[in-house]
């Protein structure tokens, strides 16, 4: 009798295998994963799913390698808020373990399976860093936080079919080099990536109760709570709690799925993508979102999302009144029943012009697509007014609106009623959108 296990899964899998073909994943490989004796295996599976059509991007770490090779130069490193400072001397030894991971992990991938097609692997500058600085009196050296990434440079190396190998190591635009937390990076380009799924590896199965089972499903702020655990306890160097804070914050700003499994269990990475169960524990996106038009109920929550940003002069103030009277020029974005973002649209018609306003997005919404759903829905009730132009006035975001085909203007370029009563004290920037 034939054993019909592998042809089971085989069936069970081709669906995943069509849903995952084109779609973008971002995998941490976390330094414990460069040390285990499984590692080759990983590589194996991840070659599996270049060959499958899934677009990769691979953050690698090296935390342990850089604490060993410190350590056997006698240097002992300080940290602060769980961030490595930086020396220096430092630097020279994290770019020397660094490299040797690097170039390890370069190799492996690049290695030829039977009857595999030999993976294209770049690895350059996409990402210029900056020094994060001095916070609470503590000068973090050469420890960078990300100035600007390359996205449209990875995309393009996507579409060609490439695997992106990115490591912690980031020049500046005065030529310096920094360290950064590469759990900051993993999130940053999965979110701007607008990527399917982040994948991580730990020692366990995934996030463990309290019986030592494995968590199948987490959502964001459930990851959060577990993340403040391994905190207290002294644990945020650890890949489980890099994950978690890289998942937690990706799922917060769209991406839908994060998937923590085992560096030690072979097949894990197959069996947790390919399965209708998994193995591991996936942190998905929390309830669905909705975007409609404003009530006076929503009037307190409006005030909380742009209180702050009216205090930092980034919007102009608005009094309660004012709201209740233009609310159903509100569009917001709610979730969970909190407003997390929102804009405002106030027709012109005599000169078929619109103005978009009070654009607000929460803080820890700012790296996600709010902003571009404001938009979309802006420029679709503007339209169905009757309107042939968007304008906006703003101070700090003129860039983010050129990206998206507004154009500098003038004054004189406003409808009559908001030309007499431009604020020239304040200098707003003009922008305007032909639809």
């Amino acid at each position: 009798m034939r054993n019909t296990e592998l042809v089971q899964w085989f069936r069970q899998s081709t669906p995943y295998v069509n849903l995952h073909r084109e779609k973008t994943f971002v995998i941490m490989l976390d330094g414990e994963v460069v040390e285990s004796p499984n590692l080759s295996n990983i590589i194996n599976d991840i070659n599996l799913l270049h060959s499958l059509g899934i677009k990769l991007v691979i953050i690698f770490g090296a935390r342990p390698q850089i604490n060993q090779l410190l350590a056997q130069n006698k240097h002992q490193s300080e940290y602060y808020n769980n961030i490595r400072i930086t020396t220096s001397e430092a630097l020279d030894i994290v770019k020397q373990a660094v490299g040797r991971v690097h170039y390890d992990l370069f190799a492996r991938l690049s290695l030829r399976h039977s009857n595999a097609p030999v993976m294209d692997v770049i690895s350059s500058n996409f990402i210029l860093a900056q020094p994060i600085g001095v916070v609470d009196g503590v000068d973090y050296a050469l420890t960078g936080k990300i100035r600007r990434i390359n996205i449209d440079g990875i995309k393009d190396q996507l579409d060609r079919n490439a695997v992106v190998l990115m490591g912690p190591i980031a020049p500046s635009v005065t030529g310096e080099m920094f360290n950064l937390p590469f759990e900051e990076i993993a999130t940053q380009i999965a979110i701007r990536l607008k990527a399917d799924k982040l994948i991580g590896f730990c020692a366990e199965q995934g996030v463990l109760n309290e019986n030592g089972e494995v968590i199948a499903d987490l959502q964001p702020q459930e990851a959060q709570n577990y993340l403040n655990q391994f905190i207290e306890k002294g644990e945020y160097h650890t890949a489980k709690s890099r994950f978690l804070q890289a998942a937690a914050d990706v799922c917060r700003s769209g991406v839908k799925r994060a998937h923590l499994i085992s560096y030690q269990e072979d097949g894990a990475l197959l069996q947790e993508l390919f399965s209708r169960d998994g193995i591991g524990t996936q942190v998905s996106i929390e309830e669905s979102e909705v975007n409609r038009i404003a009530t006076v109920q929503d009037i307190p929550g409006l005030l909380e999302l742009i209180r702050p940003l009216e205090q930092q002069g980034i919007l102009v103030r608005r009094s309660r009144e004012q709201l209740e009277m233009e609310i159903s020029h509100y569009m917001i974005i709610e979730r969970d029943g909190v407003i997390i973002a929102c804009a405002a649209l106030y027709p012109y018609d005599d000169e078929k012009m619109a103005e978009m306003a009070c654009v607000a997005v929460h803080p820890d919404y700012r790296d996600s697509s709010r902003g571009d759903v404001l938009l979309t829905e802006i420029k679709k009730r503007a339209r169905n007014l009757g309107m042939e132009k968007l304008f906006v006035l703003t101070t700090r975001t003129t860039q983010w609106f050129q990206e998206r085909g507004f154009e500098l203007a003038e004054a004189e370029d406003l409808p009559k009623y908001k030309r007499d009563n431009y604020n020239y004290q304040r200098r707003s920037k003009v922008l305007i959108l032909p639809l």
